[in-house]
């Protein structure tokens, strides 16, 4: 067991530098679990991403984590490298899906009292039976009456009860003008930067698989740490007027990168 268990490390560790896009060829061709595994780490950003856009709604982040992590796993499964899309758009919606049906299993989208959700339940099966009865809508003290519960109760629930339901996006408020109405989803709605931080990060990735050693490092070096051409060119040994070249020969890949891709 040991001997395996070392074994096992060793290839993790071969493969840890390999690019994605062979690995999912791999994977595909022997259905490795240790090249699955390295695709899982690879790419927990995303369902971390996604995870944090469905937080603060009722349910604990790590529990959405756990689901966004499983959907990311159903899509390293599905996936087919051969069709060209990149992957983190084919992982994106499939761990969305996943996410939203865990939270309509869930039901409620914030947590109130088990007496509000089963009070909430007898008073939707209350307005049908007393809506026949009485041949029209039943009035707070119809339904209360008819449940033996107080209006107060039955208000408190009814309150309660809307959060199981959200409002829709496409609910007209008067926007006090002679053009149109305001939809909800004008009020509320955002740009939203997680998809795009997902694209650009990916973009990155295979766009860097394509330089050597050293631009990768004046890349680097330059955009995200902020380093001068004089602190590469001494810590390379080469001269600025080379950094300054290789750089520019970079952003040049970089730019015919962005032009296939948009």
């Amino acid at each position: 067991m040991k001997a395996k268990k070392v074994y096992e490390n060793k290839k993790f560790s071969e493969l840890k530098d390999v690019d994605t896009k062979t690995l999912f060829k791999k994977l595909k061709e022997t259905n490795d679990k240790a090249i699955r595994d390295i695709l899982i780490e690879r790419h927990l950003y995303i369902a971390e991403i996604l995870a944090k856009k469905y937080a603060n709604r009722g349910i604990d982040y790590d529990d959405i984590f756990q689901v966004a992590s499983i959907g990311l796993i159903y899509a390293i499964d599905r996936y087919d490298v051969d069709k060209g899309y990149e992957f983190s758009s084919f992982a994106t919606p499939t761990i969305i899906g996943e996410i939203k049906k865990y939270f309509r299993d869930k039901g409620w989208t914030i947590r109130v009292p088990r007496r509000i959700q089963e009070l909430s339940k007898k008073i939707n099966n209350a307005k049908a039976v007393l809506s026949q009865k009485l041949q029209r809508s039943p009035t707070v003290e119809d339904i209360a009456e008819y449940l033996g519960s107080t209006e107060e109760e039955v208000l408190e629930a009814m309150e309660g009860s809307k959060v199981y339901t959200p409002q829709s996006l496409d609910l007209s408020y008067d926007a006090n003008s002679d053009d149109k109405d305001l939809n909800l989803a004008d009020l509320i709605g955002e740009e939203d930067v997680y998809f795009s931080k997902i694209e650009n990060n990916d973009f990155l990735i295979r766009t860097m698989e394509k330089l050597n050693e050293i631009e990768k490092k004046i890349f680097v070096d330059r955009y995200f740490k902020e380093k001068t051409q004089v602190v590469i060119a001494k810590e390379l040994n080469i001269s600025q007027m080379t950094v300054s070249r290789i750089e520019k020969k970079v952003i040049e890949k970089l730019r015919k990168e962005m032009q296939k891709v948009y």
